[in-house]
């Protein structure tokens, strides 16, 4: 029996994610953003003809189960997927082919009734970023390197594990799970440490990888919010440092928040009871109750957030989200 499995990196560059110099090709319409990506994934080459994202990581395995239930046999059967980068002025457009790098495919670590494979796919835009750099040389042509690491563990009893093991800092990844869905994401994106550091040796290709900070995948219907607060409502941005606080429990509410970066820990009473990444629509609750906030919400890294006030929403949609959160009622006794 062939037992088959696959989970899916898309990296793609969201809206506001570009920082200094590199920022002003975005703003003028030369280069683009991404819109985010669906919530199932599609077809990879289908979404590369419409320049949906940058990188992709498609890592697919198999394993040979035989009538003992030992494994008998195994493999690799997905790769990388490149994109391209359309520049555009004046109502002209070119398009350049990105440079994809070799696949780094570890040998399959074999256990007892299970099979881990480890996958590393990547590559450079194919537009020149000259720029100073942060290492030797110290000056740099080609652009950085975007990348991402999976690593997918098939079991003989059908069932498959996975983990986002490292990746670029820069741009956002999303990942797809064995049924396609949507199931994590990258919690941060830092363009200037990827801008200065991800080149040459620094980088998988050269034995260096950077750790990934994964949080879970936020529901459609916030999703959908999301939308509207970005695309209506021209909310302030806040940043926020690592360890600041964005609300505190009991304190008036008057706002609700997007987490467009960085990941967020809520704390009720002082005790954690969940962590948040991007998409996150937070502190809708104490909005809708008329209310105090329920919980202290503190920035885990460096965090950038959407602050709402005025925007008209949905407010049924709004307490379909907030019955879903609940996380206050979470807390440890």
């Amino acid at each position: 029996m062939k037992v088959q499995s696959r989970v899916v990196a898309v990296s793609w560059i969201p809206s506001e994610a570009v920082k200094g110099a590199m920022k002003a090709p975005f703003e003028l319409g030369i280069a683009h953003y991404d819109q985010p990506l669906p919530d199932a994934l599609g077809d990879l080459e289908d979404w590369r003809a419409r320049d949906l994202f940058r990188v992709a990581n498609d890592l697919a395995a198999w394993i040979d189960v035989d009538d003992d239930g030992a494994i008998v046999g195994c493999g690799y059967s997905g790769g990388g997927v490149i994109g391209a980068t359309t520049m555009g002025m004046a109502g002209a457009s070119a398009t350049f082919q990105a440079v994809a790098y070799p696949d780094l495919q570890a040998e399959p670590v074999v256990g007892d009734g299970w099979v881990r494979f480890t996958q590393t796919a990547g590559g450079r835009t194919g537009v020149p970023a000259p720029r100073r750099v942060a290492k030797p040389p110290f000056v740099q042509y080609h652009a950085p390197t975007a990348w991402s690491t999976l690593s997918l563990t098939v079991h003989a009893d059908g069932h498959t594990d996975w983990t986002l093991d490292g990746a670029s800092p820069f741009p956002r990844h999303w990942i797809y799970g064995p049924a396609g869905d949507l199931v994590a994401k990258s919690g941060l994106v830092d363009f200037k440490d990827w801008y200065r550091h991800a080149f040459g040796e620094f980088s998988p290709w050269g034995g260096e990888d950077s750790p990934a900070l994964v949080t879970a995948v936020e529901s459609a219907m916030e999703r959908q919010l999301s939308r509207v607060i970005m695309g209506e409502g021209k909310p302030k941005v806040r940043r926020l440092q690592e360890g600041a606080a964005l609300t505190a429990q009991g304190e008036a509410a008057d706002a609700i928040f997007l987490l467009l970066d960085g990941v967020i820990q809520v704390l009720v009473d002082g005790e954690e009871v969940a962590n948040l990444g991007p998409g996150a629509l937070i502190g809708e609750r104490a909005v809708l109750e008329g209310g105090r906030r329920t919980a202290t919400l503190v920035a885990v890294s460096p965090c950038k957030v959407a602050e709402a006030r005025k925007v008209e929403l949905d407010m049924a949609a709004l307490a379909e989200v907030s019955q879903g959160h609940r996380r206050e009622d979470q807390a440890p006794a």
